[in-house]
């Protein structure tokens, strides 16, 4: 968790957005891969298919703790191969939590839920705008409040309750507490006292960082490398080989160059912590085989032990790597690289598409605000409902409120998206209908165009509000008046609205791009 932490403070969201879509790639091909590769190894051995699923999935994540204890002891946690490789870690954290559903559906069921899959990863994509944007708008304000007691003592308590706080949180959602303590460490990144809690922070995080790692070699069983000596020599191969492989070719088909791809593949080439959180869970399920969490140990414990030579010697490894490739490997190479510098935006298109990214991304996190307001609603009306007497309630009256508070708390994110799409109707109805081709019918066409994107943003609206809100929808009577007022309200409202969102994005933006702080 410290280390996570630790992580996530250095690691501000500017630099997180840098790394997003190369990250991305790179993560999934891996996991793809070493799943694969996982299962057809048990297959190999005669293992039953749920040993051999569990084998896959316990290669496809590499250690992140491992990893960022690796690098800062070889000073490379600056480089630009350590960035992307925080980047792809992250991305392995948050699909690991679909794995678990995935394994847990099959497991309990014999078959697997897409449904399910796609809602975890769709709440816990929701979970982390949410916390970002939230965070970054209170926790850097509440440290300047605190820091101006000049007391190291209260801010060093203060930001461990934030960690510890937020952390429970993410736990009782059942996420990853390794995604909670990187994401707390990513938003107080954003307040002017980073590197005051850098230091502050630091000798908590390596007495338990040590700790940390006595407690996995304890875990170590020394006569399990006898007894399957052949299986962990097979699965540690295929975890080095395969992981630098993939991760290799992922990155380079993302667009690295195939120096920084090798660095990244060779520093992605182990398994750890939670190889035996999945490992765990095929015991607790009794579906798996009682060899496979000793294995996946052992197998953790020796690609622990290569990790900081693999990361020391990576540069060495791919300059003779370089050197020994075929005149044709390199001439496709560097011929794929061009292409993807072709295909990229050149010119007045590179303000263009930034636009246009800039106005989707805004519209999508008002909508992820949106919903998050109508979840805690029902959550609010669910717990409600279980405290208020039964002679308090009167007919719905209770829904009514939460479901009326729920919207007024919404309309500034909800007006806000419809502006941000009708700007982008716009835009787009400017660059698809030119004078030349339209001739006299250009601005018709255009003002039509205009209108389409709107019509549609106001149905998503309206549909996304009635799905989220159908549990504390209030009865008809009381429902007809609620919207009526507040047709009567937004009209009057409006700028007000506008001026709050205003307000709160400028907030949000001074904060992400205060030249204060010193990352």
């Amino acid at each position: 968790m410290f280390l996570l932490f630790s992580l996530g403070l250095e690691f501000s969201i500017k630099k997180l957005a840098q790394v997003g879509m190369p990250a991305l790639i790179a993560g999934v091909t891996e996991i793809i891969v070493m799943i694969w590769l996982g299962y057809y190894i048990g297959a190999f051995f005669g293992w039953s298919t749920m040993d051999s699923l569990f084998l896959g999935a316990m290669l496809a994540i590499s250690s992140t703790t491992i990893i960022i204890k690796a690098l800062e002891g070889l000073n490379l946690k600056k480089e630009a191969f350590a960035k992307l490789i925080f980047g792809i870690l992250i991305i392995e954290d948050i699909l690991a939590i679909a794995i678990l559903v995935l394994l847990t559906g099959i497991a309990t069921s014999g078959t697997v839920s897409t449904a399910a899959v796609f809602s975890t990863l769709g709440e816990l994509t929701l979970f982390i705008v949410v916390s970002l944007v939230v965070g970054i708008l209170t926790v850097p304000r509440l440290l300047n409040y605190i820091d101006s007691f000049k007391s190291h003592e209260m801010l060093l308590v203060s930001v461990l309750g934030l960690l510890f706080g937020f952390c429970l949180l993410v736990i009782k959602l059942n996420y990853s507490m390794a995604l909670g303590a990187f994401l707390i460490g990513a938003i107080i990144a954003e307040s002017r006292q980073v590197k005051k809690i850098e230091h502050l922070i630091e000798p908590i995080r390596d007495m338990f960082s040590a700790i940390f790692f006595v407690a996995i070699g304890l875990l170590f069983n020394p006569s399990v490398l006898i007894d399957y000596a052949l299986p962990i020599v097979i699965i540690t191969l295929a975890v080095v080989v395969g992981k630098v492989i993939s991760c290799s070719t992922g990155a380079f088909l993302a667009g690295q160059d195939a120096k920084t791809s090798v660095k990244v593949g060779m520093g992605l080439a182990q398994i750890g912590e939670f190889s035996f959180i999945i490992a765990s869970l095929g015991v607790a399920l009794k579906v798996t085989s009682e060899f496979l969490y000793p294995i996946a140990v052992a197998v953790a414990a020796i690609t622990t032990l290569l990790t900081p030579y693999l990361i020391r010697y990576s540069d060495a490894s791919s300059s003779k790597l370089a050197l020994l490739l075929p005149n044709k490997m390199k001439q496709v190479g560097s011929a794929y690289t061009l292409w993807l510098q072709s295909i990229q935006p050149q010119g007045d298109n590179v303000i263009i598409a930034r636009m246009i990214r800039r106005i989707i991304i805004h519209a999508l996190v008002n909508f992820a605000l949106v919903i998050a307001i109508f979840l805690m609603s029902a959550y609010f009306a669910n717990v409600l409902e279980k405290y208020i007497p039964e002679v308090l309630r009167h007919e719905g009256l209770e829904k009514a409120v939460i479901w009326s508070g729920a919207l007024l708390v919404s309309l500034p994110f909800l007006i806000a998206a419809y502006r941000k799409l009708k700007a982008l109707s716009m835009l787009l109805a400017e660059m698809s209908v030119s004078p030349e081709k339209a001739g006299q019918y250009t601005m018709p066409v255009r003002k039509m165009i205009s209108e389409v994107i709107p019509i549609m943003a106001v149905f998503v609206i309206l549909v996304l509000v009635s799905a989220l809100s159908s549990s504390i929808l209030p009865p008809t009577k009381w429902m007809w008046a609620v919207v009526l007022l507040f047709s009567l309200l937004i009209p009057l409202l409006w700028s007000r609205f506008v001026k709050l969102h205003s307000r709160l994005q400028i907030a949000l933006m001074e904060t992400l791009d205060d030249e204060d702080k010193a990352h």
